[in-house]
């Protein structure tokens, strides 16, 4: 499948949008890198908890050691940096040059240079080689592309492995009074012009490449975490912060596994296996390369 003349126009027009966007937040990340905290390599590698959203992803991906990991919207580096620090190959996909830029220095920075390759392109372009990758994972990513998810998650299969993995991190909106609530309330969140939470209709299109698609809710009462934790590092914040974010994570974990509540998290993690037969090929590999020498 390839996008006609108007399409990959309007597909440009966004794409600069947020590549502005990220830019001017990686322009931000610059001034404050710095290696990971060892404590927070420590609580990822050990996989012990699993109540809070990052714990529970790196939980269900495992043993990272000798895994070839994809990660698309790698944004500045910092997620791809810690898979590669925990064992993994890992190539990392972002629309923004200025990310992709800082997502280098980060990969330096914390000595896994080697372990990174980091590619500037929109993901409806990007060239992937086919059957490749053990993992694919996505924080906060597909919502961006929600008006060429089918198209974005067809291509993803058909660069995953045949018994590899889909694990994503997205913001949901399973309950649209909740939504509207929360849109009242006086909390800032910088967003892109066209993102919006993931909606049921989407779960659905997920489940077309993904068709044992799991899907486990976090942030009910969680979402207070921005008010309880410092500068939301769970880490450094004292001790009795860390113990209110637990306590509202074990809340949450309870509550969100009740069928009359989960519709509630206000994110979730979706992973699954690919569904092979519904792969498509990738677009036309001239265009691919274009775009991501202009990024």
């Amino acid at each position: 499948m390839t996008c006609n003349s108007a399409e990959l126009d309007s597909r440009r027009h966004q794409w600069e949008q947020e590549s502005k966007f990220f830019d001017k937040r990686a322009s931000q990340a610059a001034a404050s890198l710095q290696p990971i905290d060892p404590l927070t390599l420590k609580r990822y590698a050990s996989s012990l908890r699993k109540r809070l959203n990052p714990e529970y992803r790196f939980h269900i991906l495992g043993n990272l050691k000798g895994k070839t990991v994809l990660e698309v919207g790698c944004g500045d580096g910092a997620n791809a940096v810690l898979l590669a620090k925990l064992g993994a190959e890992v190539v990392g996909i972002d629309v923004s040059q200025e990310s992709i830029e800082v997502a280098e220095k980060r990969a330096a920075l914390n000595g896994v240079r080697d372990s990174v390759r980091f590619v500037c392109s929109p993901l409806e372009l990007v060239d992937l080689p086919a059957n490749h990758f053990d993992l694919v994972v996505g924080v906060a990513i597909l919502h961006h592309v929600i008006s060429t998810l089918d198209l974005v998650l067809r291509r993803l299969v058909a660069s995953v492995k045949p018994r590899g993995m889909f694990l994503f991190a997205e913001p949901t909106n399973f309950n649209p009074t909740l939504r509207r609530i929360r849109l009242l309330l006086p909390v800032h969140t910088e967003a892109t012009p066209d993102e919006r939470p993931l909606e049921k209709a989407d779960i659905e299109v997920i489940r077309h490449s993904v068709t044992d698609l799991r899907v486990r809710p976090f942030a009910l009462f969680g979402r207070l975490d921005r008010f309880v934790l410092v500068d939301s590092n769970y880490e450094r914040s004292p001790l009795h912060r860390r113990m209110i974010s637990n306590v509202l994570a074990g809340t949450d974990w309870m509550l969100l596994s009740l069928p009359g509540v989960r519709n509630l998290g206000g994110t979730a993690v979706l992973y699954g296996h690919p569904a092979k037969e519904k792969a498509w090929l990738p677009m036309d590999t001239t265009t691919s390369d274009t775009v991501a020498r202009n990024c």
